[in-house]
């Protein structure tokens, strides 16, 4: 064999060992991740694959992370601009900034009724689709009817474009809702059921299993304010 043989080799097998340390490297991070300890809140696990949607000023997506000790698992999405943000809350920026160094993916410009076709979202599935507290702005008086169609369009286009981006098998999709007048007359159930989704269970919604979570109005004058819950439930559905 001639030196310059000998030199190819070597730079053969140099390669070669690179190539296992990587592949070493990225099994032992696959058997980290499967032999993390399973943390909960509530409906939420870190096991699960979530999307937040609509989240204001994505407090409720940092209550799961610091639950969970990561935020490896959560894509948080919103409507408004990282601007908007930044001018309608005042710990907006803050909470961005925290989901992101703990591993979150946070997608600003996403619109709920199209998300199924947002560049990256149509890529993924998720085990938990979440809601909370679906609205589109306070164009009318609440119990008004061009009010009431207004959102029963936004809650019937989530759930359709929620469907595409769920895991059929053991996904879910939660939103989370006012109850009583004029909030009965979206007809969630109804508008699930015409798409394919069936009512997996209802379950109250208490403020205080999601400590750091604040509820804000995200329209109006003062965005930044917290509205009255009143009673509120989680509405979880499945795929048929």
């Amino acid at each position: 064999m001639t030196k310059e043989d000998e030199g190819e080799s070597y730079e053969l097998k140099s390669e070669n060992d690179e190539e296992d340390d990587e592949t070493d490297e990225s099994d032992e991070e696959e058997e980290e991740v499967e032999a993390e300890e399973e943390k909960w809140r509530k409906h939420y696990s870190s096991k699960q694959r979530i999307l937040l949607v609509g989240d204001g000023d994505f407090s409720f997506s940092l209550c799961l992370a610091r639950a969970f000790g990561s935020a490896r698992n959560i894509v948080a999405s919103t409507l408004d601009t990282q601007e908007n943000i930044a001018s309608k809350y005042n710990n907006g920026i803050r909470n961005v900034r925290e989901l992101e160094e703990m591993g979150c993916l946070v997608l600003f410009g996403v619109d709920a009724k199209k998300m199924s076709q947002h560049f990256f979202l149509k890529t993924q599935r998720f085990h938990r689709i979440v809601y909370n507290f679906p609205h589109v702005g306070f164009l009318f008086r609440e119990d008004s009817y061009c009010q009431i169609q207004l959102n029963r369009k936004l809650v019937k286009e989530f759930l359709r474009n929620s469907k595409v981006l769920l895991r059929k098998e053991e996904g879910e999709i939660h939103i989370t809702h006012k109850e009583g007048e004029p909030y009965n007359k979206w007809d969630l159930v109804r508008k699930a059921e015409k798409i394919g989704l069936v009512l997996h269970e209802i379950v109250p919604f208490c403020k205080y299993d999601y400590p750091g979570y604040d509820h804000k109005r995200a329209h109006g004058r003062n965005p930044d304010d917290p509205f009255n819950l009143g009673d509120c439930s989680t509405y979880k559905f499945r795929v048929t």
